[in-house]
């Protein structure tokens, strides 16, 4: 087959009668653009990179073709579904158990913060689909309780969210457990280059399905949009932060004093942020742009004036902390972002008559403008915990048995601090600080996905399974998860 050809999207009537009949259970009147373009390509083998935000339909976009694709006669995964957070997985499997009934396919979600029991279960039992975090699937495999040897279909959902919950270190650990043969789909919002380096990891040759809409000028940026109250501004703009988690980011403010201020802001909440205006001295000006270029500054806060000449290759994000003064400037400033094929995204902060200036904007310029829900401080709290346990979960992972029995010594003060408020207190403190250290300093935590090099085509055994399985071998046998993969 032809990889560089195009294929037909496919409608309701083109599905089997028990899926078609499963969607219109679920209140479907026909398939969402997402379904139609994407499910061709997965049902053909075709590794694929589909840019469609949240609520777009992009969950039954991979579902249905792993329920047509599975062998039920197999009781093995043959499916893995990789989410960066406890809710998106139970609200994938909590479709895929809707979509997959009559069909004999069977689903199990695997996550933190539950016991172990009824995923043990369903593993040994020989789950085909398995939806799960990556810490957690990183847990069982490493126990020997899953394993991944004939998984035919790997799927990452939200990947630009997975990457800004730290899991980047958790899913470079959980490729040598990848089978050479797969199949790799991955669903994200964005695709900056961090995404598509990932994708370069874990895909073969990856084609694009784009959702974004927009004129030519801005088709690679999401234009976003929050609605802020002028005096909550600095507060929800750390929250944006937070929830967001931009690699980089330009963000613009209107006047030399309000630079200064949101430099502040951020420097006190433990962000890696500096300014850029005419008030610099040459010196501190040219520490900066060094910094810039050096991409050790994570945030630039500045002027349109002062920001002029600045150059920053791949920025992830511009922020527009102040809606600037006329509306061509609007187009300058996210123009920053989503250069050379890269996607970025734009976020405004906006009163009720910035709005109205944003508005007038999209008219004009033909630009789709996405509001978004301002995050609460629970949202964030909530977001923060997720990250954290991630990635501490990652570093227990990898303590040898020293370190580990040597911890063991302090097992009993970690359950005295978690019951007394006082104690409660300096756990927080420390749990803050590595934070801080790990987070707010490099947005992927200890590293960065990079392209990996070429493997050599591996060889097959041939084997067929014929019982369920409740642990892996450990022979390594085709876990190299390198590219130039074989079809299967």
């Amino acid at each position: 087959m032809d990889n560089n050809q195009e294929l037909p999207e496919i409608r309701m009537k083109d599905l089997p009668d028990s899926l078609r009949e499963a969607a219109k259970k679920l209140g479907w009147t026909g398939l969402m653009p997402v379904q139609s373009k994407a499910i061709p390509y997965m049902r053909a083998g075709r590794d694929v990179m589909v840019q469609s935000r949240t609520g777009s339909g992009k969950t039954g976009a991979f579902i249905i073709p792993i329920i047509e694709r599975v062998d039920v006669s197999k009781p093995y995964t043959q499916a893995l579904v990789l989410v960066p957070t406890r809710e998106l997985a139970r609200q994938v499997f909590g479709e895929a158990e809707k979509l997959r009934e009559g069909s004999g396919v069977r689903t199990v979600a695997v996550y933190g913060g539950v016991g172990y029991g009824p995923q043990l279960d369903a593993l040994r039992e020989g789950a085909h689909l398995v939806v799960g975090t990556p810490g957690r699937i990183l847990d069982h495999l490493m126990r020997g309780s899953m394993d991944l040897d004939d998984l035919r279909i790997l799927v990452f959902d939200e990947a630009d969210r997975m990457l800004s919950m730290g899991f980047y270190p958790d899913m470079k650990a959980l490729e040598k457990y990848l089978p050479e043969v797969r199949d790799g789909f991955m669903f994200s919002a964005t695709f900056p280059p961090l995404v598509k380096s990932l994708a370069t990891q874990f895909l073969d040759h990856p084609e694009l399905i784009s959702l974004s809409a927009g004129a030519e000028h801005v088709v690679e940026t999401a234009h976003v949009y929050y609605e802020v109250p002028a005096m909550d501004k600095d507060r929800a703009l750390v929250r944006i932060i937070e929830v967001e988690n931009p690699e980089s980011a330009i963000i613009f403010v209107n006047t030399k004093a309000n630079a200064h201020f949101v430099v502040t802001v951020l420097q006190r909440f433990g962000y890696d942020a500096d300014e850029f205006s005419a008030d610099l001295s040459q010196s501190a000006r040219e520490n900066v742009l060094g910094r810039i270029y050096r991409k050790n500054l994570r945030f630039l806060v500045a002027t349109d004036v002062a920001a002029r000449g600045i150059d920053i290759e791949n920025l992830s994000h511009v922020i527009l902390y102040d809606f600037p003064e006329d509306h061509e400037s609007y187009i300058h400033r996210t123009g920053r972002t989503g250069r050379a094929g890269a996607n970025g995204e734009a976020i405004s902060l906006v009163d009720v008559l910035g709005k109205l200036e944003l508005k007038a904007v999209a008219k004009r310029y033909g630009i789709e403008m996405i509001r978004r829900e301002l995050p609460t401080d629970e949202d964030v709290q909530k977001v923060v915990a997720e990250r954290v346990v991630a990635l501490l979960e990652a570093k227990l992972r990898n303590l040898d048995g020293l370190v580990r029995e040597r911890m063991g010594r302090m097992i009993p003060l970690a359950k005295f601090l978690s019951e007394t408020s006082g104690g409660q207190a300096i756990a927080a403190m420390l749990i803050d600080e590595y934070y801080q250290k790990t987070i707010h300093a490099s947005p992927l935590g200890e590293e960065s996905p990079t392209r990996r090099p070429s493997r050599p085509a591996p060889t097959s055994s041939g084997r067929e399974r014929t019982g369920g399985r409740s642990g892996g071998r450990g022979s390594g046998r085709g876990r190299s998860g390198g590219r130039g993969r074989r079809r299967r």
